[in-house]
């Protein structure tokens, strides 16, 4: 797929890997949909968009909600006329052990509140926005991409329970519907990012950072705009479809 002129729908187009990923592609002279709750950061990957040569226009939404993502589209559709990809980046943190034992005893249990919130927004989410955009694509007879952002984290990891189920539902969902959409000329994949410079990564205490990075193979955090190098290859191999790219630096072997 040339991106250039096509509409590209971004979930979590805010910031982080969302905003470097849509103006990667603002470059490349796509047009951009972004997704987002929060208004003032997206505007500003709006406005980056626009300088860096691409045209872009925000919706905001909740994509665990299902009437707000059917609008959400519905609105993408109207403003744009045609979907032609799609990158389920938006996602949320809720860390904590499953059991948490201090001195013998029982302290704290994962809630079901704190499961549930990743899976409505990581996982409901990625669903809701992944059907709505193949349902366009079908009708329209769109030969399009759908990419899910999913992470090394899908392997398992240590405090993410809730967060680790849904990255690696993301990336069987994109097998799945890799199969099922070839017929319709739509591909599917997903990125498994390691540990990337993003805004949350920057803010940790510095000691946490350097052992964090001193256990990367390669002795460095990835940048956002090497997850959108990737994620442009996804969209520009026409033959690339139902294949996680595990994007860590050789983190996990």
């Amino acid at each position: 797929m040339d991106i250039k002129g096509k509409t590209i729908v971004i979930t979590g187009g805010g910031q982080g890997l969302g905003r470097a990923m849509a103006v990667a592609f603002a470059k490349d002279g796509a047009n951009l949909a972004l997704i987002d709750l929060n208004e003032e950061p997206l505007a500003q990957t709006v406005q980056l968009c626009k300088d860096a040569g691409g045209d872009a226009r925000s919706y905001l939404g909740n994509i665990a909600k299902e009437d707000e993502v059917i609008a959400t589209f519905d609105a993408i559709e109207a403003d744009f006329g045609e979907i032609h990809g799609l990158i389920n980046n938006a996602g949320i943190l809720r860390d904590g052990l499953l059991i948490k034992v201090k001195d013998g005893n029982i302290d704290k249990r994962m809630s079901l509140a704190e499961w549930q919130a990743v899976i409505d927004v990581n996982l409901t989410g990625v669903f809701l926005c992944g059907r709505e955009a193949a349902t366009r694509m079908i009708e329209k007879g769109v030969a399009g991409c759908i990419i899910n952002i999913s992470s090394i984290s899908k392997a398992g990891n240590m405090g993410q329970t809730n967060y680790s189920a849904a990255k690696a539902g993301v990336a069987a969902m994109a097998t799945v519907w890799a199969k099922e959409l070839a017929r319709y000329g739509i591909r599917a994949a997903a990125i498994a990012p390691g540990f990337i410079a993003t805004e949350m990564v920057a803010s940790m205490k510095p000691e946490a950072l350097e052992k964090m990075t001193a256990g990367i193979p390669l002795k460095r955090l990835g940048l956002p705009e090497e997850v959108a190098h990737t994620a442009r290859f996804i969209f520009e191999n026409d033959y690339l479809s139902g294949r996680v790219i595990e994007l860590d630096a050789a983190l996990r072997i």
